[in-house]
């Protein structure tokens, strides 16, 4: 898949970024570059494979889940977006 203008204008209106002028060549190069990249995973054969396959003996090693609260971190993460409200992001509605 490549990337055009077309497709570059609706991810930056769904993701509500603004990209620059002269960046806009450049990232549709890097995002079609990655497309590629990803449709090459799917030549790999993995009938085979057990949907719990890990190359990690014992599985995936776990932690205690904590949660821990940092204002300040949620205050950056708001202060780069557009639009927020009560410590939630507000975008577009994309499902009907």
């Amino acid at each position: 898949m490549i990337i055009d203008n077309t497709v570059l204008e609706k991810l930056e209106k769904l993701s509500m970024l603004k990209i620059e002028d002269e960046k806009k060549e450049e990232l549709a190069n890097q995002l079609t570059e990655i497309l590629a990249y990803v449709e090459n995973l799917s030549e790999l054969d993995t009938d085979e494979l057990d949907s719990s396959f890990s190359t990690l003996s014992g599985g995936t090693p776990m932690r205690e889940d904590n949660a821990h609260r940092n204002i300040e971190i949620s205050k950056s993460l708001f202060s780069h977006t557009p639009h927020a409200e009560n410590d939630f992001f507000i975008v577009p509605k994309i499902i009907e």
